[in-house]
């Protein structure tokens, strides 16, 4: 049968399966509390999170919510469709080329000087075939 080598094996996640039991592996969240004999579950208090809430908090004038007044933003992605014989707008989604775009717009020396690197090459390859 075909096993992992010792390095894979470091790597590979703890199971149930490989050790005895009664291991719990859990999902990090830390424990409450604990298990009775009697399988009931026990609430340790001392253990339990509490947050402390920021005085004057009442009075602070943000919200973390949008308010539903607000008109939707509108997207600079759109794309034109037509549909029995009537012409729309609908977005569309953020695709490869328009990051593209962004990416040559925020960086437009390097693409400047990309264009003529290529140029140079492509004057060269010219001349050599002629």
């Amino acid at each position: 049968m075909f096993k992992p080598s010792q390095p894979m094996m470091a790597r590979l996640r703890l199971t149930t399966k490989q050790v005895g039991g009664g291991y719990y592996k859990g999902n990090r969240t830390g424990a409450m509390g604990f298990f009775a004999k009697n399988g009931t579950y026990v609430i340790d208090w001392k253990k339990v999170r509490t947050y402390a809430v920021p005085e004057g908090l009442d009075a602070f004038k943000l919200t973390p919510f949008v308010t539903k007044l607000m008109a939707p933003t509108q997207t600079r992605y759109t794309q034109d469709l037509e549909r029995n014989g009537r012409k729309m707008t609908v977005p569309r989604a953020f695709g490869g080329k328009d990051y593209l775009d962004m990416w040559a717009s925020d960086n437009g020396q390097e693409v400047l000087e990309q264009e003529r690197l290529e140029s140079g090459a492509a004057e060269k390859g010219a001349k050599s075939s002629q």
